[in-house]
């Protein structure tokens, strides 16, 4: 694997991480660059770790790449150390155990050029204090036509109001064909940049995708430029952007990127249309459908499945009463737990739901071309939406949301409990593990008594660590996620409702 990157070739391997953005990489410091090298990084490339790690991996992971029968849904299969991988988690786990030194020596190139890129940047910055990125826009006027004029307001008036109680955090999608996603990446980024929004925004040739936060002024700038931009116009209706209270505080910082998938699927838009969905119900319609499910004395003879495409972790503290919740971790799994779960959808009629509905789109489309159901359903809006018009309907609990809140509340039912007692619990903590990437349910009686990792092998070493700081480095090996099935099998006539641990393993990504 070569230690260096042509010039020629940074644009392809940029597309090669940001397909690659949400790998599953368990062993946090697996990859870790010399003390020496460690020392000769300013901080600010230091903070740039993790990318340079991922970009590393990911290249690595390409390299192996290999193309997949035809009659595989999956472009791609790959072949490393003479064996066959099918699924990008079985590569990722072999890479990552196997491969230690490669990816070591690969990250330290990468981050040797970040910081290059680091300081030529600097230089640049120095030399002009406008905003780069709507300096380019400006030589291409359709584009620099869609940024609004801030003139009148001070950006005291854009950023005012950014905190939690008094900014917004907007959520929407649109799926609709782009030809030229890098150049609406280039202008989302200015955009967001002009109204000092954080968040994040994918960007694929099928669509946009974005959770952004900020002032509500800001907010509703964004919206008008959403909604009189020529590209979306025709899409897009006011109703689309679902809201709720937050602002920029939300998340960490601005990340826009263009993608093969605007929700990663794993399988590619030229094989899963999302043009070939399920039918949309509004929030009405799809309660009257809920209500008339649950009337079922029995719900197993139904021929209605109530059906959640969220992660375990979304549905541990929240969901529509008598609904299917998958055991899965990442929406990338969803596409395996149908086909290992087909005959529970068989002569069916299948309502779905997510957060805001776009899981549910391309979601619906792979259940739809299994050619089983009856009819297949989906949410229009998602749970955000049926919240907002029956916050006291079937749902039960509260909403997850991938940023800093963890989680919206619309009523008062606790549906999780603690993972160390039993008591009814549905507020997540980060385990407080250092390196463990878990989130767990754990109430401030056991937090209390010390008991704040996810579980207790986790808790064990981070007594360890506390008592030899100097040995920071070590595998991570978790029972929260060892002893838990990547795909599960439903038995004939699942349970409803289910429970499960209390601990979950979360990837940061678009709902």
């Amino acid at each position: 694997m070569p230690s260096s990157t042509a010039p020629d070739q940074g644009d392809d391997l940029e597309a090669c991480v940001l397909r690659f953005s949400d790998l599953d990489l368990k062993d946090s410091s697996l990859i870790n660059p010399s003390n020496s090298l460690k020392a000769e990084l300013d901080v600010s490339t230091k903070k740039k770790y993790s990318f340079a790690k991922k970009k590393a991996f990911a290249l690595f992971v390409k390299t192996k790449e290999v193309p997949a029968p035809p009659f595989e849904c999956k472009e791609k299969w790959w072949k490393c150390c003479q064996q066959l991988f099918m699924s990008q988690t079985s590569i990722h786990r072999h890479v990552a155990t196997q491969h230690a030194d490669e990816i070591c020596h690969e990250t330290a190139s990468v981050l040797k050029q970040l910081a290059v890129t680091l300081s030529t940047s600097k230089s640049l910055k120095s030399a002009d204090k406008r905003n780069p990125l709507k300096e380019d826009l400006t030589h291409n006027h359709e584009v620099s036509a869609w940024l609004p004029d801030t003139s009148c307001f001070s950006p005291d008036e854009l950023i005012s109001g950014q905190g939690s109680d008094e900014g917004e955090v907007l959520l929407y999608y649109c799926y609709c064909d782009l030809e030229d996603p890098d150049r609406i990446c280039a202008w989302q980024t200015a955009l967001c940049q002009l109204l000092h929004l954080t968040g994040k925004v994918r960007i694929a040739t099928e669509g946009i995708n974005g959770t952004v936060g900020g002032s509500k002024l800001a907010t509703r700038l964004y919206v008008e430029v959403m909604l009189s931009c020529p590209l979306f116009k025709n899409y897009l209706c006011k109703d689309d952007f679902k809201t709720s209270r937050g602002g920029a505080c939300c998340f960490p910082e601005l990340r826009v990127g263009v993608f093969e998938e605007i929700v990663p699927m794993g399988i590619s838009p030229n094989k899963l249309s999302y043009k070939k969905s399920g039918i949309h119900l509004s929030p009405g319609e799809f309660h009257k459908e809920v209500e008339k499910f649950l009337s079922w004395a029995n719900q197993e003879q139904s021929d209605t499945v109530l059906l959640d495409c969220r992660n375990f972790y979304e549905s541990k503290i929240g969901r529509f009463q008598g609904c299917l919740a998958p055991d899965i971790r990442k929406f990338s799994y969803f596409p395996s737990y149908v086909d290992k779960n087909l005959e529970l959808f068989k002569e069916k009629r299948v309502l779905m739901y997510c957060t805001g509905g776009i899981r549910c789109e391309r979601g619906s489309a792979y259940l739809k071309a299994k050619g089983v159901c009856k009819e297949v359903f989906q949410l229009k809006g998602g749970i955000h939406k049926y919240l907002e018009e029956f916050p006291d309907g079937f749902y039960r609990g509260k909403l997850f949301v991938f940023d800093e809140r963890y989680a919206l509340s619309y009523n008062s039912d606790v549906v999780s409990e603690c993972s160390y007692c039993g008591a009814p619990w549905d507020q997540y903590k980060l385990c407080s593990t250092p390196q463990c990437r878990q989130l767990v349910l754990t109430c401030p009686a056991c937090r209390g008594q010390g008991f704040t990792a996810c579980c207790v092998t986790c808790q064990d070493k981070g007594s360890r660590q506390a008592a030899s700081p100097a040995q920071s480095s070590f595998k991570e090996e978790c029972e929260c996620t060892a002893r838990r099935p990547r795909v599960p099998r439903e038995l004939s006539q699942p349970e409803r409702l289910p429970g499960g641990p209390g601990r979950v393993l979360v990837e940061r990504g678009h709902s």
